[in-house]
């Protein structure tokens, strides 16, 4: 089987389910997004050696291609005809509950926020930052999609979630790794 099939040569592509739609439609926007998302965490992996942290991360890649295969699925494709789902996953609070989960371990490593933290830090803390940004912005594009067509609201919740773990994530990193966070404090300026 090749790669290449040469249908999306005019700019359409296929959901899950066989409808065909422009490249440019919300809802191929979107998941393009969450697949752009999935990649930037997988550069931020590469520069990190904590296993656990490494452990949390190949999950989420697995869990942003759950939300990413819905995000593709029109929500009157998400059911066969037969009854049963399309998709053999779904997120669902279980997923979110374990992002805070997470969350809540690291945070109690760190010290409390006072200011907002300008993005850097070393090469893990930098892409986990980028890869917050990004989440967001998928984020933002399945809110956008949510507004013309329904989108389960545990995907904009996952979303929402990750971007925050995301930003917990990255001064956990930092501070594993011996490197100092920046402020961005107003009153130095």
């Amino acid at each position: 089987m090749k790669i290449y099939t040469k249908t999306g040569d005019k700019g359409q592509t296929a959901l899950y389910g066989g409808t065909r739609v422009s490249k440019a439609s919300a809802r191929v926007e979107s998941y393009g997004n969450i697949d752009e998302l999935n990649s930037f965490i997988g550069i931020a992996k590469s520069h990190i050696e904590d296993t656990e942290v490494l452990r949390q991360l190949k999950k989420i890649q697995f869990d942003l291609f759950t939300v990413g295969s819905e995000a593709a699925t029109p929500v009157d494709k998400l059911m066969l005809a037969n009854g049963k789902s399309r998709l053999p996953l779904i997120i669902a609070d279980t997923e979110i509950e374990e992002l805070e989960q997470w969350m809540d371990a690291f945070d109690e490593k760190l010290e409390p926020l006072q200011y907002f933290i300008l993005p850097g830090g070393g090469k893990p803390a930098t892409f986990l930052h980028a890869a917050r940004t990004i989440c967001r912005r998928a984020e933002r594009s399945l809110v956008f999609l949510n507004e013309a067509e329904e989108v389960r609201p545990e995907l904009i919740k996952y979303l929402n979630r990750l971007s925050d773990y995301l930003f917990v994530l990255a001064r956990y990193i930092s501070k594993i790794n011996n490197e100092p966070e920046e402020y961005w404090n107003p009153n130095e300026r």
